[in-house]
């Protein structure tokens, strides 16, 4: 089975898509099914693969695709020439890591799209006005185009019915994200001189979702009333996005920029320094797709504060402590934090069903069915297939 997960996309840095095309990735590699596996990547995300430890398996080759990194060349690349990159591979199935636009003619083999979210229809303002529209079109496009959709949670693949037809929908399954504890050696911390520092960690980009300002103003109401050390640092790891610049704006306003510290870029070592050392993982999302950080911070033996939410109420268990935001919700949050810190940590969690052997044959079973299906070819005349890839990269 030669399958071909295509993970090129804006971000330099680490972030969910990334990770989320890794992890299943290693899913595969499990799979004695998978006969040869290709990555393809952006220019830009070759230093970002690298630094990620990918798998280290001969079946696994990374490619880089030839495109821009401006919107409409990425859009482009993936409906002109991703058609032909798989027919030059012979892959039996082609798997999006998330929705892009898809030329369903021009493909030989079956086609899938992991769906996380459907932020273009919940929150909008994501993406600004008028980018969303152009989100929405894409989306609906690639969800009907493809073969099928693989949604990261049960409350993604309920959201998507309220949003797409039925045969749309009928498409769907859910497969979870791989989260598993990654044995680092030697973690380190990703600011230099810190030891036993007191932080509250953040998982999460610079996104309307995430509810970072909110985080902030609660942050800075327990400093304010004494109810944690003058010392204790938030810390935030997320790549930036829209809402950077209020949040920066807001924490110069509260005169916070002493003790809140912004990362982007971590490597996974320095990531799971932050979530052995916090004294807290919280996320105060109003909506998501599922819950990264949630399941990691689990995983590490953290103690959790999180919004109340059905993505997280899936992922979390009963370490975690929900918090309903809809009313007086900085004080609540507050509360929240302050009392979750007198607790002890727990012990790591073992999350199976998040874990590769469980979600690897899921997903072959997944590519199997749709190899198997009786669709007829997209094309009439399939190019000449290319000479086998040698293992490695190569500039597509």
């Amino acid at each position: 089975m030669k399958i071909l997960i295509a993970a090129a996309s804006f971000a330099a840095n680490m972030s969910g898509l990334q990770r989320h095309a890794l992890n299943v990735a290693r899913c595969l590699l499990l799979e004695p099914e998978i006969s040869s596996l290709h990555f393809v990547i952006a220019p830009w995300q070759l230093g970002m693969v690298e630094s990620a430890s990918p798998p280290q398996d001969a079946r696994m080759m990374v490619h880089v695709a030839d495109m821009d990194r401006g919107s409409v060349s990425r859009n482009l690349w993936y409906y002109r020439k991703l058609p032909k990159l798989a027919a030059d591979l012979q892959a039996d199935v082609v798997h999006l890591s998330y929705p892009m636009p898809v030329n369903a003619g021009a493909f030989h083999c079956p086609t899938l799209v992991t769906l996380h979210d459907l932020y273009p229809y919940q929150i909008p303002m994501n993406f600004g006005f008028p980018k969303f529209m152009f989100n929405r079109v894409v989306l609906q496009q690639c969800l009907r185009s493809v073969d099928s959709i693989a949604c990261v949670s049960q409350s993604t693949l309920h959201s998507l019915k309220k949003y797409v037809p039925i045969p749309v929908w009928k498409k769907a399954v859910r497969v979870y994200n791989c989260v598993e504890a990654q044995p680092v050696l030697n973690p380190h911390p990703p600011i230099a001189g810190w030891q036993n520092d007191q932080f509250l960690l953040c998982v999460a980009q610079h996104r309307r979702n995430k509810n970072l300002p909110l985080l902030i103003r609660a942050f800075h109401r327990m400093l304010r009333m004494g109810q944690i050390a003058k010392e204790m640092k938030l810390v935030v790891v997320g790549i930036t996005g829209p809402e950077t610049d209020n949040i920066h704006r807001l924490v110069s306003a509260l005169r916070l920029d002493a003790s809140v510290r912004f990362l982007e870029g971590v490597s996974e070592s320095e990531l799971q320094w932050c979530y052995r050392q916090c004294q807290a993982v919280v996320s105060p999302s109003a909506i998501e797709g599922f819950g990264l950080p949630i399941a990691e911070a689990l995983l590490a033996g953290c103690r959790v504060v999180c919004s109340d939410i059905p993505a997280y109420q899936e992922v979390g268990d009963e370490q975690c402590r929900f918090v309903s935001l809809e009313r007086n919700a900085e004080e609540t949050l507050a509360e929240a934090i302050v009392a979750t810190l007198k607790e002890p940590k727990g012990a790591p969690r073992s999350l199976k069903q998040f874990s590769a052997p469980v979600l690897g044959p899921q997903y072959v079973s997944l590519y199997r069915k749709l190899m198997m299906s009786e669709a007829p070819l997209r094309i009439a005349d399939l190019p000449t297939p290319a000479s086998p890839v040698a293992s490695g990269k190569r500039t597509l």
